[in-house]
């Protein structure tokens, strides 16, 4: 019964694996984690809070998380640019998995 079931079974088309396409890579769970602790996160704050990541790599994954409706941007008009990061609706009911992934980090880190 169970081998049928996996031999049907698709996991792309599971809430794990939707789950995964919005948090995967090296620095989109950071990302989430900074604003789910900070709220409203600059740009530049965002990159010394990374350390070792380029423009190009914080600004493709904030497009991305932009683009999956996890945080909002916001532009102010004005010179210097001032833009802005926080979580969205969507982005903070992933809080409490974050979270959870952290106290599970604390506990088995050795």
């Amino acid at each position: 019964m169970i081998k049928t079931y996996i031999e049907n079974a698709n996991f792309e088309d599971t809430g794990f694996s939707y789950t995964l396409s919005l948090i995967s890579g090296k620095h989109k769970m950071v990302i989430l984690y900074c604003l789910m602790e900070f709220e409203v996160v600059r740009f530049n704050e965002l990159k010394r809070y990374l350390k070792n990541i380029t423009d190009k790599t914080l600004s493709n994954n904030l497009k991305e998380l932009e683009s999956d409706k996890l945080i909002i941007r916001k532009e102010y008009p004005q010179i210097p640019p001032k833009v802005e990061y926080r979580l969205s609706d969507k982005g903070k009911s992933l809080v409490e998995v974050l979270d959870q992934l952290c106290v599970w980090g604390e506990n088995n880190k050795e």
